[in-house]
């Protein structure tokens, strides 16, 4: 999509989360790392927000500020699916925390590449402790997505994953496209 976006003169700054500053990105390794029980679901979320706030401070605001489009692979709706569907954390205590660290920030679009649990995990070119978890873990956080992407349906595209990298990279400009009125 960066890549799209760039060929059309838009200036993207390509992140992500947990991630995307020097200080984020030690966290992630805090997060990512060791045993799938090294974190109980209220830890993973505080060092979640710890990582999206230097996110935003110092790679996303500057970013914006300076009239660059953001790509952000994961951010917000991945912590409420993550830690709160797939983890238990009641959805206002993680928003509750976000506003803290973010205002009212919120993206302009969120796009959810969905597809079956089993497929997505197949597929996954990393095997962080995230990946580990079990499927009944997997299964919530995805139903966790599809039920954000329900009820914030103008921020929200769903994107059927299951086709391959062509129709779904088809399906992404599209949704930009419409969405975010961009010439791709």
């Amino acid at each position: 999509m960066a890549e799209a976006l760039g060929q059309t003169g838009i200036k993207t700054v390509v992140t992500r989360e947990p991630g995307g500053s020097p200080g984020a990105e030690d966290i992630r390794k805090l997060l990512l790392a060791g045993d799938t029980a090294r974190w109980d679901a209220e830890t993973e979320a505080l060092l979640m927000m710890a990582a999206r706030r230097d996110h935003l401070v110092r790679t996303i605001r500057p970013a914006l500020a300076s009239g660059q489009w953001v790509v952000c692979d994961r951010f917000m709706d991945s912590t409420e699916a993550y830690q709160g569907f797939g983890g238990g954390i009641p959805r206002e205590r993680i928003r509750e925390l976000y506003r803290l660290i973010a205002g009212d920030f919120t993206p302009d679009l969120t796009l959810i590449l969905d597809l079956p649990v089993e497929l997505g995990l197949k597929r996954a070119q990393t095997h962080t402790r995230f990946e580990r978890m079990g499927l009944d873990f997997h299964e919530r956080m995805r139903s966790g997505f599809l039920d954000i992407a329900q009820r914030e349906q103008k921020r929200c595209v769903v994107i059927d994953a299951r086709e391959d990298l062509a129709a779904v990279a088809l399906a992404v400009k599209a949704a930009v496209r419409e969405r975010l009125q961009a010439a791709l």
